[in-house]
This record gives structure tokens, C-alpha cells and sequence, in this order.
């Protein structure tokens, strides 16, 4: 008996400021796409923005990715983890420098909460530099039912470029 999986859209944030941030995130792309069953369906523009959490640090590249997968929410999280792991990320600094970070930020709109995974990303309305590039992709506000908008307003600093490249 063959078994069904339905196809579940993620909202995956990528990003880079370790050597070519721009090519870190166009191999970043391809390797999610070279996933079985999972296609990047629309892309942010790429944001340069500036790090949290741990300030001596060259700036990240930032963009946001909409992908459709069969994956279920803890399959794309290690196809995510497998992806860095293959890019050589090492994790030495919390918040620190690194060639790719790959965060799944929502799985539609479930809600889930292990000791792997939470979804929404928890501090997903902490960071601009998720929170801006999202309005492209969801002009209106409204992220699976959420309105991001009142966390932009709120935020102060966090730096953010939108770069023509």
C-alpha cells in the first residue's frame, strides 16, 4: 500500500557572512531544490542587515524563501541541518559568524513545539531581518493568520539593506 503525503508549505530563512554571501545563498537555493519532492516556489530580494545577538561580525546576508515539500516539519528541519552540515557549518559562537543558517520560520500555520523544533520560529518577530523581506512575499501583513506587521513597528535598529543583486 502506497502511502499518500500531502505537499506543506515553509517559510525558510537563509543566511550567510562567512566568504561569497551572495553565492552562499544561490548554493543554498540549488541544495533545497535538489531535495526530493521540494521546490523554492518565491524568493525574497537579498537584505543586508546587520547581526543580533553577537555584534563583532562582518554583515549578513539575509533572504526568505517560500518552499513547497513533502517533507514533514522535523524532515525539512534535517534536510536543513543536512544542508549546512554540507556547506561546513560549524556552530563555535552562538549568534556568531557563519557560511549558511537555515531556520525554518513556518510550516503553514501549525504550531509546534519539541525539543528539535518550534514553529513559528520563536523569535521570528524579534528579527527584521526576517520580518521586513516577509512583506514581499505577503504584502498585506498576514503571514498564515499572523500579522507581522505591529512587530515591524515595534522594533527599533536592526539595520536592513535591500540589495540590487
Amino acid at each position: 500500500m502506497k502511502i499518500q503525503r500531502r505537499i506543506m508549505e515553509y517559510i525558510i530563512s537563509v543566511g550567510t557572512n562567512l566568504g561569497d554571501r551572495k553565492k552562499n545563498i544561490d548554493r543554498c537555493i540549488d541544495a533545497i531544490n535538489l531535495l526530493p519532492y521540494t521546490d523554492v516556489t518565491a524568493q525574497t530580494s537579498i537584505y543586508e542587515t546587520e547581526p543580533v545577538g553577537y555584534a563583532r561580525q562582518e554583515n549578513f546576508y539575509n533572504i526568505i524563501l517560500k518552499v513547497e515539500s513533502i517533507f514533514e516539519p522535523h524532515e525539512m528541519l534535517g534536510a536543513c541541518l543536512g544542508i549546512e552540515s554540507g556547506f561546513g557549518r560549524v556552530r563555535a559562537v552562538r549568534f556568531g559568524p557563519r557560511i549558511i543558517d537555515i531556520d525554518v520560520i513556518f510550516a503553514e500555520n501549525l504550531k509546534i513545539e519539541s525539543r528539535n523544533l518550534i514553529v513559528p520560529h520563536p523569535r521570528y518577530h524579534e528579527r527584521r531581518f526576517i520580518l521586513e523581506p516577509l512583506l514581499e512575499l505577503f504584502p498585506d501583513g498576514i503571514v498564515y493568520g499572523k500579522d507581522i506587521k505591529p512587530y515591524i513597528e515595534a522594533l527599533e535598529g536592526q539595520e536592513i539593506i535591500k540589495l540590487d543583486i
